[in-house]
């Protein structure tokens, strides 16, 4: 009897099949699986390091078993933009010196992307429940916040419903 199972699911807009282990997590496969900008910064869903968008919402992919992917769609944060093309919040988090170390700026860009797509002018209480699970060691918060402000505005030409 094999220990593994066969799953399938979307990932970054490709149907992708996998066979995985009976406990193994979704952070696991993927970084096996060579999706290595899903980072391993806790494996108890406290930092939101590993966050990937599952049909639509932002999950922390250490506490999410990988059966749990199939059939689903799965992006990670090397399905959101690239060095050519990059999602505007990845743009502007260059532009406002909002990472440095990066090592929480894909869990950080995955959840707003997530929010953004969902609520595309959210109110600061939206934008701090949605964030509060991505946590920064090195930059304070407020250049990563700087960063979404622009990219709300930018996305409205307008003003976003809040304001530092």
């Amino acid at each position: 009897m094999s220990k593994t199972k066969s799953i399938e699911f979307n990932l970054n807009g490709k149907e992708i099949s996998f066979e995985i282990g009976p406990s193994e997590t979704l952070m696991e496969l993927l970084r096996r699986s060579g999706y290595v900008g899903t980072k391993n910064g806790c494996t108890d869903g406290a930092c939101g390091s590993c966050s990937v968008i599952l049909d639509g919402r932002s999950v922390n992919s250490c506490v999410t078993f990988a059966f749990q992917a199939h059939g689903r769609k799965v992006t990670t944060i090397e399905g959101v933009g690239d060095y050519d093309h990059p999602h505007p919040f990845q743009s502007n988090l260059v532009k406002h010196g909002g990472c440095q170390c990066g090592f929480c700026i894909p869990g950080f860009v995955i959840s707003v992307k997530a929010l953004l797509d969902e609520i595309p002018n959210p109110t600061r209480e939206q934008i701090e429940v949605n964030l509060d699970g991505n946590f920064c060691r090195c930059t304070g918060y407020e250049k990563i916040e700087d960063a979404l402000h622009t990219t709300i505005a930018d996305n409205l030409k307008g003003e976003p419903q809040w304001q530092r």
